[in-house]
């Protein structure tokens, strides 16, 4: 199951899948801080990436919070897995949106710096770190929207969203941008 929208000249797209398949210049990992490699959408994107994307995080050390870095992507359909850290939810009071917007916004620069032209995201912070899945999908669109609208080397953003209920929150929220469906 598949939507596309346009921002412009570039497109947003929400896919129902596997994030591992899908063919994007970059993917972006649901990482933790120390990059150590977990369970959900983490360990997937290892298993189907093979061990030479852990080698290069253990190269890089970890990452903070609200950010990202970039590596290899192995054997997956990309040309880089960009590792980005998002907030534990604790209730919203403890920045959790600014640091959730952050770490899209770094994935997003680090894509403009590589000159990638598709991204590929999961629905960050959602899974094991509890964030809600209405309230991320409302900052993960009007980050990747706003940055598509403003002169990037990006024309396709993808949402891989692991539920038809989050692919309904997803286009509920690209909905309320006023955007047009391709």
């Amino acid at each position: 199951m598949e939507t596309e929208f346009t921002i412009g000249d570039r497109r947003l797209r929400l896919l129902l899948g596997d994030i591992t398949e899908v063919h994007a210049d970059a993917i972006v990992n649901a990482a933790n801080a120390h990059l150590a490699g977990g369970g959900g959408v983490d360990g997937a994107i290892h298993r189907a990436g093979g061990p030479e994307i852990m080698e290069e995080c253990r190269q890089i050390g970890g990452c903070p919070t609200g950010s990202a870095v970039a590596t290899g992507a192995g054997r997956l359909p990309a040309k880089a897995v960009i590792h980005a850290v998002a907030p534990r939810w604790r209730g919203g009071a403890a920045g959790e949106a600014r640091l959730l917007s952050d770490a899209y916004r770094r994935c997003l620069q680090l894509a403009d710096e590589m000159k990638l032209a598709s991204i590929a995201f999961p629905s960050l912070g959602t899974g094991a770190y509890g964030y809600p899945v209405a309230e991320a999908a409302g900052i993960a669109v009007r980050t990747v929207a706003d940055h598509l609208a403003s002169g990037t080397s990006l024309r396709l953003a993808i949402f891989v969203l692991f539920s038809s209920r989050d692919l309904s929150v997803y286009a509920e929220e690209v909905g309320r941008l006023g955007t047009s469906a391709a």
